[in-house]
């Protein structure tokens, strides 16, 4: 069991829920024990999780939502607080949110607004889930097709990541997790970037999890302490390739099609790194390299020129905004980024195009 330093303590890497039983164990007025998830994790998780739990003589209930980004909206939210209140859950139960990115964000947004919030805690099934999404405390909804619309920022109680969950992965939800691995090097940390350059994920078998994940939650959690809420502006270096990743997602959204996260994100990575090398710092060799491990992995989907002004949109409705000026957080180098940055339209939709045409070798 790896315990993620003393400023993160409430995150554990093992092979079982001991932390759990402890936890429980060890809060003796939880009155209530709901646990929230999706068709993919009743199938394939909640087995391991209630093997742990059933001990306890406390009052269990499985409350279950369909699966994907499609459903992380507040009318799933209405339907999970109508069954609360159905089951007369209490101040003193806690949430335990099993699943991807959907679930934890989903259910860390519900445990910090029923009755003014309950303790939660996320056990993340996705690699996404494990190094981004269960991480740093936010939590939201996306609303009207804008992504993350609505949200609170709210840690949990525990993050128990159970390295077992990734061996039921397919490929394409372990890539969608690789995006924001890549993210962290690019911004923050170019000894990591170069690391992970170096592992060939088309080849699933015999790759270190354990360290990867560990890695990327240090470098998480260390950029988020320095700036939990957001007030200083510092962790909105996290958002380099969201603002049109994001903007990308929310046309998926609102065409009702499906783009995994972590394939938006690198389509923004790829954007915002042009945008970079253009108006900032970037040199056109750190371009050149971020752009080739990114097409290693994920192809280039092209935005029809009908969809420009509708991304455009979407990116003026961007969180990291102020006073009508969008702001984007962009690359010197690999590993240094800097936030605040204000970008043009004609700057934001030539990325988009430049990246229409790249010719994939």
């Amino acid at each position: 069991m790896i315990n993620i330093k003393k400023d993160t303590k409430y995150i554990y890497i093992n092979k079982n829920f001991i932390k759990l039983y402890s936890y429980l164990k060890k809060n003796k007025n939880i009155s209530n024990i709901i646990i929230l998830l999706d068709n993919n994790t009743k199938k394939f998780c909640l087995y391991y999780l209630l093997k742990k739990i059933n001990n306890f003589k406390k009052k269990i209930i499985i409350l279950k939502i369909k699966s994907g980004e499609y459903n992380k909206n507040i009318y799933t939210c209405i339907k999970i607080f109508n069954k609360l209140i159905l089951y007369k859950i209490d101040k003193n139960s806690i949430l335990i949110n099993l699943g991807g990115g959907v679930i934890t964000d989903l259910g860390g947004f519900i445990a910090s607004i029923y009755k003014r919030g309950i303790n939660y805690i996320n056990i993340p099934t996705t690699l996404l889930g494990m190094v981004d999404a269960s991480i740093g405390g936010k939590n939201g909804i996306n609303f009207n097709n804008y992504k993350n619309e609505i949200g609170i920022i709210n840690k949990p109680k525990l993050i128990l990541i159970n390295i077992k969950f990734i061996n039921s992965l397919s490929k394409n939800d372990i890539f969608s997790g690789l995006g924001e691995l890549f993210k962290y090097g690019i911004i923050y940390n170019k000894k990591y970037w170069n690391y992970l350059k170096k592992i060939d994920f088309n080849k699933l078998k015999n790759i270190k999890w354990k360290k990867i994940i560990y890695k990327a939650i240090l470098i998480k959690n260390k950029i988020v302490n320095k700036d939990p809420n957001e007030y200083y502006g510092f962790r909105k270096i996290l958002n380099f390739g969201h603002t049109i990743g994001h903007a990308i997602e929310s046309l998926n959204l609102y065409k009702k099609k499906y783009i995994s996260h972590g394939e938006a994100i690198s389509l923004g990575m790829i954007c915002e790194s042009w945008i970079s090398n253009k108006i900032n710092k970037l040199n056109k060799k750190e371009y050149n390299e971020i752009l080739k491990i990114l097409l290693r992995y994920y192809n280039i989907k092209k935005i029809d020129n009908k969809y420009l002004n509708k991304i455009y949109k979407f990116i003026e409705n961007d969180k990291k905004n102020n006073n009508n000026k969008i702001n984007f957080s962009l690359l010197n180098k690999i590993g240094k980024c800097v936030f605040n940055i204000n970008i043009k339209k004609k700057i934001i939709l030539n990325s988009i195009k430049i990246m229409n045409n790249i010719n994939v070798k």
